[in-house]
């Protein structure tokens, strides 16, 4: 019988697992490798599409493990290329229905998804092959917003706040997908780290939880009591972080 994983852990990107500012993961290159020698892995959950995360997760030496995508509206299984079902034509009509001030990637050309985004051209148009959700950025005010919401919840869509965007969805977050994964691989125990608010309920699913910091945008504020308990919070940003978090929740393991 295969000896059941003694952890899984659970990662955003942008922010997290990837620096805010040039998107590499060489800090995190101790914490994987310890993983590695524990004899397990990461799944990446983020709100890039599946084009985004195959060649991060193949690099990162994780291709053997499943990934979450678009902020849980859809999970990547190894060797399969295809999340399920296109929900993007549905959703990108009923933004039409919205009140305007929601730019999103849709809406831009690769180079301004570029230039908003700092990644390459190439990066860019992986960014904009999207099928269950939709990143981009308020450009009215704040009371626009709350309208611009509420419009979005009577239309059936979520709208979700991340380190860089604001993504519109129908609703499934990265918890959703984190207990799928579980409830297929059976890990002992679970870890999730994330620096946003995107990756609250993923953070209080787990069984232990990382809150990466976050000098860039909005941070996560404490979780009532029971929750911030099992919580680690990390005083380096980014990979660094991420790996120092890594090196302390495992070093009982052998």
């Amino acid at each position: 019988m295969k000896r059941p994983l003694p952890i899984l852990v659970f990662s955003d990107l942008d922010g997290t697992l990837l620096d805010h500012n040039n998107y590499s993961w060489s800090a995190a290159k101790p914490g994987l490798q310890r993983l590695a020698e524990i004899g397990t892995g990461v799944v990446l959950a983020s709100s890039k599409t599946a084009q985004e995360i195959i060649p991060l997760r193949d690099a990162m030496g994780q291709a053997d493990m499943p990934a979450i995508v678009e902020n849980g509206a859809g999970i990547l299984w190894p060797g399969n290329a295809d999340v399920g079902e296109d929900d993007y034509p549905r959703l990108r009509a009923l933004l039409k229905k919205l009140p305007q001030g929601f730019v999103g990637f849709g809406d831009m050309t690769i180079d301004e998804v570029a230039q908003k985004t700092g990644l390459s051209s190439q990066q860019a148009n992986l960014a904009r092959q999207r099928k269950f959700s939709e990143p981009g950025v308020w450009t009215g005010s704040d009371v626009d917003l709350a309208e611009f919401l509420e419009a979005a919840r009577a239309h059936g869509l979520y709208a979700r706040k991340g380190g860089r965007f604001l993504t519109i969805s129908f609703g499934q977050t990265k918890a959703d997908a984190m207990r799928e994964v579980v409830r297929h691989m059976r890990p002992v125990r679970t870890i999730a780290l994330g620096d946003a608010p995107n990756d609250i309920e993923m953070i209080q699913a787990a069984d232990q939880g990382v809150v990466v910091a976050n000098p860039h945008g909005p941070n996560i504020p404490p979780f009532p009591a029971p929750v911030e308990a099992r919580v680690l919070r990390t005083q380096q940003s980014g990979p660094q972080g991420w790996s120092d978090a890594i090196l302390t929740l495992t070093a009982d393991f052998r």
